[in-house]
């Protein structure tokens, strides 16, 4: 039995005051015992709030690392173990706006992948399609494509310590959002892609959703088969409203 997931990507929101107020919302959260939840703050931010949530059961992840696992001259990056060293245990590779925006091509998120692992961290890999390329009926070819470029590098082993999240780009920030059997279709079809080369990687690795989820359409997205949680944008900013999204996971 897959244990679900609730993990908020803060993005490029935060100062020290808001972020405080925010570590003191999540602070009073009941959270479900049977979900594990995570947050992404900016790198600015990872050591407030490591120490500010310490007393609650949420593990801290970084939005980015390097494509190199150790300490180095790289300017302006992060690296892995340095994350680790901090207290972070998840990261995020692939988002959306690091590939559209960043730029970033498979080559280097597959060094990202691996860099994450070598130290121990957990890859969140994001994938998804864009408006385009669903209306064109791509949306299997890109996301299949997407993860068939850390498989073919890496092996489908790797995800055996990762996890992995569907967000079509086209759903993230627009407050448009993938129905319920939208998305477990793309995520039924994520994981037969895994089974053709491992059954038992397949059914063990967690698939997120990701694309304006709320608390209002938790329950119904995180009710489907192959739907294990989800990586939250927007409302993993405002503390009850990301709270009853993990308390939707629970149910």
């Amino acid at each position: 039995m897959r244990r679900p997931m609730v993990a908020g990507n803060w993005k490029m929101h935060g100062t020290r005051t808001s972020v405080a107020e925010l570590i003191d919302g999540l602070g009073r959260l009941d959270l479900p015992s049977d979900v594990d939840v995570a947050v992404f703050p900016s790198c600015l931010h990872i050591n407030q709030v490591i120490d500010g949530l310490k007393d609650q059961p949420i593990s801290i992840g970084a939005q980015n690392s390097a494509v190199e696992s150790m300490q180095g001259a790289l300017t302006g990056e992060v690296a892995p173990s340095q994350l680790v060293d901090a207290g972070c245990s998840l990261v995020l590779v692939g988002h959306s706006e690091r590939r559209q925006i960043m730029g970033e091509q498979d080559g280097m998120l597959i060094r990202k992948f691996a860099a994450a692992q070598a130290c121990g961290l957990i890859p969140v890999l994001c994938i998804g399609e864009t408006l385009e390329q669903r209306e064109a009926g791509k949306t299997l070819e890109v996301v299949g494509r997407q993860l068939d470029s850390i498989i073919e590098e890496l092996g489908v082993g790797v995800f055996a310590k990762a996890v992995i999240a569907y967000e079509p780009v086209w759903a993230i920030g627009t407050g448009l959002t993938a129905s319920p059997q939208q998305a477990q279709d793309v995520h039924a079809a994520i994981r037969a892609q895994l089974a053709e080369k491992n059954s038992e990687v397949a059914q063990g690795v967690r698939l997120l959703y990701g694309g304006s989820v709320k608390a209002a359409n938790a329950v119904e997205l995180f009710g489907m088969p192959d739907i294990d949680g989800g990586l939250i944008g927007g409302a993993s900013l405002n503390a009850d409203e990301f709270g009853a999204i993990c308390r939707a996971a629970g149910n």
